[in-house]
């Protein structure tokens, strides 16, 4: 069993943002962060999710994902995200992630459990921290799905 442990924060909605994951297994423990210049806070939520399961080597794993975000639990727990998929995700926000998460979502067995955020569960809170750090702090690159649709 692998456990992710996940958060995106921004400041601003939209603004600099940033997400970090933790991932566990056994013994081992790995930290991902990584910062944007402009972007939202649901991308870096989603993103952070997205980030952890891309960091595994391995298809068919059973993994548990915690998460502050109802957007992205209740997505999936509820069957909204395959909803959204049979329309064609016609009005939604985030399509590039979401269709990004779907691909590797189905390659594995995935639990989402929903943490109250700045509730003092320790992964949780050392996730905000890594997040609002990097926004504060840097480096932040470039959200370039984010910022495209803006220009249009």
């Amino acid at each position: 069993m692998i456990t992710i442990y996940t958060d995106g924060a921004s400041s601003g909605n939209p603004g600099p943002g940033a997400y970090a994951a933790i991932l566990q297994y056994k013994d081992y423990s790995k930290e991902l962060v990584q910062g944007f210049r402009n972007t939202t806070n649901n991308r870096m939520e989603l993103w952070a999710v997205i980030a952890g399961l891309e960091a595994l080597k391995k298809d068919k794993q059973h993994i548990v994902v915690y998460s502050d975000s109802r957007y992205v639990v209740d997505a999936v727990e509820k069957g909204w995200l395959q909803s959204w998929i049979k329309k064609g995700f016609k009005g939604k926000k985030n399509i590039d992630l979401w269709k990004r998460f779907w691909s590797l979502y189905v390659n594995h067995h995935i639990t989402f459990n929903w943490v109250k955020g700045h509730a003092g569960d320790p992964k949780n809170e050392r996730c905000d921290k890594l997040a609002t750090g990097r926004i504060r702090t840097g480096p932040l690159g470039i959200d370039e799905c984010y910022e495209s649709e803006l220009q249009v």
